[in-house]
């Protein structure tokens, strides 16, 4: 019949019959993960008594000859569906051990190894019975006794009732006594009443039901890096008090609920609240006993289902409301109750390949207390514990008694031990508030612990700290000037000033402007080349009192024009060739250049004017969601507080040289010019040509010895590989930089901003220069929060990890990662940013309605004392929140780590996909120097991603490695649909991706999707065969198992005819890990190849070391 079979089994044969669903679904994963402990069930308990361990397995024999279930063994191979085979006799053993000899200490530990030990011990499932009886004797009159079977065989209620009726059993041989045992209904049934039913309706009442739902709900609180490493899970629990579990009873009795209601509606609104997703979808198990088979309540098997459970949180719901919903939607899906799930899955409109959910709840209801002790005349059972293992990354199991105990078992390769301590803290929490305002809104339960609460507002709050600023920008510039009037303060190409030059310049421009009327807050528009001109342009304005708008001469005509009809300019600095060659406006034109000479003849002394720090400094236009910039207001205390706020970390002084590397209308330009300016050091404006030539800009950065530079991480990373291309690739000299010479860089600071940093892009950097000198400094920033917001000193030991730190806030300002109800979101769970204090701006420029959507009250002041500062004198104000449209999460040491634009995170086929995760991956290949991902639409209006690779210098890769490479670490919904290989990114003027001049991809980049025929016999006999099993008339060998309609179930069918007809043993893993059909067919020539070397069995489950 079955090489799974020898002939003495065969004529030991009872009974046969097909497995329920729920055991075709654990068969598979057996067979698929064969060295975990995937739904192996050890049950452990102290006997406490007089135990005779003849009498005790006589008692397990009786109830092998008494229940089917342990007479029985599964077989699949060489069969077109896996069957159970019950056998006439089952022979059961119980081994014995003594460890009286042990202390107590002793005991405990190696009963801790010996459980470890017994679940790596596989079970046989083509032999019965499929359980081992362990006996160990404590002293005399204790024993601990461990049971270990597999999950195909019973459930959690029919274990109880298989305890039970062992202590009944044992009672009786030990006395004497005559059987009373009624004759037991068969779980053979049970498999008849499935064959039953109807599956139309079934498939009809699951699609109408998931109907919409086309991804899973994301498991947000993952590890940043995604591990495919084998599956090791732990457990963690939490015990509710005994009187917050009788509140939680009454209150259930009271609305005609159950306890197993409240956990899951629990459960399903804390993934809402971590996912801020409100159509949820996660897995529950149901007890699978249908009430209209007699007997039912007392028959032993494997009965439970697991079933998919849809919450659609409303944020206005009630917290009783969402309760009442899922009952009725549990009522409803139980008439259903018997459908397979992998059916299930193929009847939603999840992706063929994807879960349907990645989480389960298992309330544990059986039909006595597991809290209390169970035992008969001659022992008692103490300490019981049962421990299994579900293959779902997250498992939560409810154990109801005097005090409710809830367990999660997770997969400690996707989760943090900590990021669990917390998930079950904000479970409890989440649960006691709905049962203590059952009215409240879902969006309004609490779900941080106190502690956690208080610990992100200190975190993120900064309270204590203040910077006054009494002074503006130029006047402190001023005061500069005093202290250092001959160094030279600006330097551009062979042309220099210094600080009194440079000052003196500025007073004969303010003293004019002033003449014109500029005053405080009055906007001056600046239009200029870079060059010595531009600086004194700027301070000139600041000096007239006015507040400036760079106007970049290399930004398109039609964005200038918009920029001077928004802001209204009533005076435009300029200079002769740019001013006839710009849109039309109604300012009054100034050229620096050929109007200086009467420029000149005003006063070079300071200027008297009537701006205060809470005065206009600049408005910067930055980009707008509509296509329209929108322009920034700043004022001089935004800025001077920057500075001061982040004094003790940089140490910026007279001996520094900054690069003005940036356009002076993207905000970085602001902290370039002032942190040389206002601490005595030299200015090097780089001209434009040169900002677009890394090896030019390295070569000026020699030349000119410069200390701070301010970076983008792209623009650095083309100045990696220009200083590669100008010095080789060998690792440079790190002595004295008073040794260095012009071909040597002078650089103690690097700082970046403006865009996110790959942290992988730096590793050639540090094995040149180390992470010392230079520091390399990430600080992400907004120009709505002036500039910078965090601050993260970078080495090499980040090179580990792929997530984006952006480290802790500055000082003075606070970070608040909210949901999007404004509530605060745990350690570990992604939330928008808020940024709040002194360098919050006031708003964007005629933008009210904006202005009020993106600056909001600030949702924590009402438990607050809100303290004078400069912005708010009076200390009464209601201080504002910049919503950032970021991304970030705390990490467990209390840094922000960057998950990218909310506008960045994109859905395809109703996959929730961060573009910034895929980049990050990219970039850790060995061969990849940079890369970007976009969405793009192709030719009938469908979004697909876009991979662009710039390879490292000289050095090839393919796509089809490129896609391997991911295929490895991502699901395929991630896996771009076509990549693009360039020499180089295209860069914006402020030294971003330039996105909008990505070319677009040919059709060679994207793989074929038109039908190809088999090539070769293995081919062609695996065309047949995917045919037969998916019921397709065609396939080719492009085609994806799971895309054509194959599920688990299906898979396991389709290994066996895959053995019997190419003589092959392939591991069920192998065709979950070929993606077509093609390499399906290389991996099995190989395996054929591979003959003369050990081969391990087709599905066979091997056995664990």
């Amino acid at each position: 019949m079955n090489s799974q079979m020898n002939n003495t089994n065969r004529q030991n044969v009872a009974d046969i019959y097909p497995l329920s669903p729920m055991q075709q679904g654990m068969l598979f994963h057996s067979l698929y993960e064969p060295d975990s402990d995937v739904y192996f069930v050890q049950f452990s308990c102290n006997l406490k008594g007089n135990v005779d361990t003849t009498i005790f397995e006589q008692a397990w024999q009786r109830l092998v000859e008494k229940y089917v279930v342990f007479r029985t063994a599964f077989i699949w191979e060489s069969l077109s569906q896996p069957v159970q085979v019950v056998y006439r006799q089952v022979t059961v053993r119980v081994a014995t051990f003594d460890w009286q000899h042990l202390t107590a200490q002793q005991q405990e530990q190696e009963l801790a190894v010996f459980l470890e030990s017994d679940q790596q011990k596989s079970l046989e499932l083509s032999e019965a019975p499929l359980m081992r009886l362990n006996l160990i004797k404590l002293d005399k009159n204790t024993y601990q006794f461990v049971w270990s079977s597999h999950h195909l065989l019973l459930d959690g209620w029919s274990l109880s009732l298989v305890i039970k009726d062992f202590l009944k059993i044992y009672q009786e041989i030990s006395q004497n006594q005559i059987s009373t045992d009624q004759p037991v209904v068969s779980y053979r049934q049970y498999i008849a009443w499935l064959q039953q039913q109807e599956q139309k309706p079934a498939e009809e009442f699951w699609q109408q039901k998931l109907q919409g739902f086309t991804a899973p709900t994301p498991l947000v609180i993952e590890r940043s890096a995604n591990s495919k490493n084998s599956n090791v899970y732990k457990k963690q629990q939490i015990q509710f008090p005994a009187s917050t579990t009788a509140t939680c009873q009454s209150f259930v009795r009271k609305n005609r609920l159950t306890l197993n209601n409240l956990v899951q509606a629990t459960w399903g609104l804390l993934l809402s609240r971590y996912s801020q997703e409100t159509d949820i979808v996660f897995g529950a198990t149901v007890s699978g006993r249908e009430t209209s088979i007699a007997g039912i309540e007392a028959m032993v098997g494997l009965f439970i289902n697991t079933l998919p459970m849809r919450i659609q949180v409303k944020p206005d719901t009630s917290a009783l409301t969402l309760l009442k919903d899922l009952q009725a939607q549990l009522v409803e899906s139980n008439q259903y109750s018997y459908s397979s799930l992998a059916e299930i899955q193929t009847w939603s409109e999840i992706p063929r390949g994807a879960s349907l959910f990645d989480s389960i709840v298992v309330f544990e209801n059986y039909p006595v207390d597991a809290t209390a002790v169970l035992g008969n005349d001659s022992f008692c059972l103490e300490n019981i514990q049962v421990s299994q293992q579900t293959n779902y990354p997250l498992t939560l199991i409810a154990l109801p008694g005097d005090q409710l105990q809830v367990r999660i078992s997770y997969d400690t390769n996707r989760f943090d031990d900590g990021t669990i301590t917390r998930l079950l803290g904000h479970f409890q929490t989440l649960l006691e508030g709905m049962v203590a305002n059952p009215e409240a809104r879902v969006s309004q339960l609490p779900l941080l612990t106190e502690f956690e609460k208080n610990q992100l507002l200190i975190d993120g709050h900064n309270p204590q700290v203040d910077y006054p600023v009494t002074k503006c920008l130029h006047q402190l510039f001023e005061e500069q000037v005093k202290r250092t009037p001959e160094a030279v303060a600006v330097v551009y190409s062979d042309q220099q000033l210094t600080y009194n030059e440079l000052n003196n310049r500025a007073n004969h421009l303010a003293h004019y402007l002033q003449s014109l009327g500029v005053k405080p807050d009055q906007l001056v528009g600046i239009c200029l080349e870079r060059s010595l001109e531009m600086i004194v342009g700027l301070l000139g304005i600041l000096k007239a009192g006015g507040a400036y708008v760079p106007l970049d001469p290399e930004y398109p005509i039609e964005r200038l024009s918009f920029m001077l009809e928004d802001a209204q300019l009533s005076v435009l600095l300029t200079q002769q060739k740019l001013g006839e060659t710009l849109p039309q406006h109604q300012a009054q034109i100034i050229y620096l250049d050929t109007d200086w000479e009467k420029i000149a003849e005003n006063s070079h002394s300071n200027p008297e004017n009537t701006v205060t720090p809470d005065n206009l400094a600049y408005v910067i236009y930055t980009s707008g969601s509509t296509g329209k910039p929108k322009g920034v207001l700043v004022n001089h205390s935004n800025v001077v507080r920057l500075f001061a706020a982040t004094d003790a970390w940089y140490n910026f002084n007279s001996q520094d040289v900054w690069s003005l590397f940036h356009s002076y209308a993207f905000d970085f330009s602001v902290w370039e010019m002032w942190g040389a300016l206002l601490y005595g050091g030299r200015l090097v404006v780089v001209p434009y040509l040169i900002t677009r030539s890394p090896e030019a800009f390295y070569q000026l950065l020699c030349q000119e010895k410069v200390t701070i530079l301010n970076q983008t991480p792209t623009a650095f990373r083309q100045l990696i590989q220009a200083e590669e291309s100008l010095k080789g690739s060998f690792p440079l000299s790190r002595g004295d930089r008073s040794s260095t010479t012009d071909n040597d860089l002078s650089l103690r600071l690097v700082i970046f901003g403006g865009e996110a940093l790959e942290i992988n892009s730096l590793q050639s950097w540090f094995q040149r220069h180390g992470d010392q000198c230079p520091q390399l400094v990430n600080m992400y920033g907004i120009t709505e929060t002036t500039v910078h917001v965090t601050y993260r000193p970078l080495s090499m030991t980040d090179l580990d990890s792929t997530a984006s730190v952006i480290g802790r806030p500055i000082p003075d300002l606070q970070v608040y990662l909210l949901d999007q109800y404004l509530q605060l979101v745990p350690v570990g769970v992604p939330g928008e940013m808020y940024v709040g204090g002194a360098g919050v701006t006031k708003g964007y420029l005629n933008r009210p309605e904006l202005t009020k959507e993106r600056f909001i009250s600030s949702p924590f002041e009402k438990d607050e004392v809100i303290p004078p500062t400069p912005l708010n004198k009076g200390g009464n104000e209601p201080s504002k929140l910049y919503k950032t449209g970021d991304l970030a999460r705390y990490l467990p040491k209390g840094e922000l780590e960057y998950l990218g634009r909310i506008d960045n995170q994109v859905k395809i086929r109703g996959f929730r996909i961060e573009l910034g995760e895929i980049e990050a991956l990219l970039a850790s290949h060995p061969q990849i120097w940079e890369t970007v991902v976009i969405v793009r639409d192709d030719a009938t209006g469908d979004k697909r991603l876009v991979a662009y690779i710039v390879p490292q210098s000289e050095k090839t890769i393919t796509i089809n490695e490129i896609r391997q490479f991911l295929k490895a670490k991502l699901p395929s919904y991630m896996i771009p649909n076509a990549f693009v290989i360039l020499d180089a990114l295209p860069l914006t003027a402020n030294g971003k991706i330039d996105s909008r001049a990505l070319p677009p991809p040919e059709s060679s980049s994207e793989p074929s999707e038109k039908y190809v025929a088999p090539r070769n016999p293995i081919e062609d006999i695996l065309v047949t065969v995917w045919s037969e099993v998916l019921k397709v008339e065609k396939v080719g060998i492009n085609d994806n198992f799971f895309e054509l309609g194959g599920h688990s179930l299906l898979a396991t069918k389709l290994v066996a005819q895959i053995r019997d007809r190419l003589k092959v043993e392939l591991p069920l893993r192998q065709l979950f890990n070929s993606a077509t059909l093609a390499e399906l067919a290389q991996g099995i020539e190989q395996l054929k190849q591979e003959k003369s070397a050990p081969i391990v069995p087709a599905i066979l489950p091997r056995k664990r070391k």
